[in-house]
């Protein structure tokens, strides 16, 4: 027996944002590599692109992937319902609540049903999503979009703001995979739409 979860336009989203993040973060690394903010590289091979010119190609490729992808996604959650069926409502109690029953292993997870916070988690995430691709620009042009960078303090600060953006991204997904991982059965909906049920014989 199966019953209805995750729209196509979710799923489609889901996983063209999976793909676009994952190029993203990797020739990223590429790309901070070439001039670290920190006193620390990141592995060879867990970067894209190969050298710093293929980096920054992967790079703006997937970007305008995300940003278009994104707006998508912003415009069925605003006007198909999705954000305030799904990420609404969102009140510090419930987040407290939950939080304490997730540390005690002892929050119930229902596919496609959002606890409060995985709501936060996903307000949050697109929050970052958004300070990213501003920063971004601004890293990209510097001199064009000047009061854009002067908003994040220069040229030094978009950096850090779009390095500390991106870490917040990554953790998110580690956050996410682990779920997934713990709860696998969630995985299914997520690509074909429907959680998949064994019933008794002769039901469904």
């Amino acid at each position: 027996m199966t019953r209805p979860l995750h729209a196509w336009p979710v799923r489609l989203c889901h996983w063209l944002n999976a793909y676009a993040m994952a190029c993203l973060i990797g020739s990223g690394w590429g790309i901070y590599n070439a001039s670290p903010l920190l006193d620390f590289r990141l592995p060879a091979w867990a970067t894209l692109g190969g050298w710093l010119g293929g980096s920054i190609a992967w790079h703006f490729a997937t970007m305008w992937l995300l940003v278009l992808n994104g707006l998508c996604y912003l415009a069925y959650g605003l006007f198909c319902g999705h954000f305030r069926h799904d990420f609404l409502p969102l009140r510090p109690a419930g987040v407290w609540r939950d939080l304490q029953l997730a540390i005690g292993l002892r929050l119930a997870h229902e596919p496609g049903s959002y606890n409060a916070v995985q709501r936060l988690l996903y307000w949050l995430v697109l929050a970052l999503g958004g300070l990213l691709v501003l920063s971004g620009l601004a890293i990209w042009k510097p001199v064009q979009l000047h009061g854009l960078t002067a908003l994040f303090g220069g040229f030094q600060g978009a950096r850090w703001v779009h390095f500390l953006a991106m870490a917040g991204v990554a953790a998110f997904i580690v956050v996410h995979l682990l779920l997934v991982l713990l709860v696998p059965r969630t995985l299914v909906p997520m690509i074909v739409g429907r959680e998949w049920r064994c019933g008794r014989r002769g039901e469904g």
